[in-house]
């Protein structure tokens, strides 16, 4: 993974250097979205197959198709994320049709948390959201390995006070 850290050098020439996030995020909703809709899959299938006849179980074929789009946008959706630290400001990019690209200046961070729920926690990843003066302006990196959310969290927060300091 790159680093777009400025301690690190940054980025040649302005540019900032882009972080992608960890495979197991993308691993994680796919298990996800097999288990729900499988299940739902078997239950749309069996039950009218049992009480209706046979040929009503072809409605488990929707939920099955529905599996095979979803894999295929997980996927898009999941490498158009993407986060760079910058001098003064962090950078979120995100969205396959509509891009979104948010910019968060150090200085107007609030509060930075680290959050796992017992899923993520299973997969080993976290979730680094931040939060501002501005209740619009909360942005959120999922999916991050648990060490860098930390040094992420430890960084932010020691950037955004340095920076409020002259407030």
């Amino acid at each position: 993974m790159e680093t777009g850290r400025p301690e690190d050098g940054g980025a040649a020439g302005g540019e900032p250097v882009w972080n992608a996030l960890p495979p197991g995020l993308l691993r994680m909703r796919r298990l996800l979205l097999v288990v729900w809709l499988g299940l739902l899959a078997l239950a749309v299938g069996l039950v009218p197959g049992l009480v209706a006849g046979a040929a009503w179980s072809a409605l488990s074929l929707a939920p099955l198709a529905l599996m095979a789009w979803g894999w295929v946008l997980l996927g898009r959706n999941w490498r158009s994320w993407r986060y760079a630290e910058r001098a003064d400001d962090l950078l979120i990019s995100r969205g396959v049709l509509w891009r979104e690209e948010t910019v968060v200046p150090y200085g107007r961070m609030q509060l930075v948390e680290v959050t796992s729920g017992p899923v993520e926690r299973h997969f080993g990843l976290a979730t680094v959201q931040l939060h501002t003066a501005a209740a619009t302006t909360d942005a959120t990196i999922p999916g991050l390995d648990p060490a860098e959310a930390e040094r992420l969290r430890d960084r932010l927060t020691e950037l955004g006070e340095a920076r409020s300091a002259g407030l």
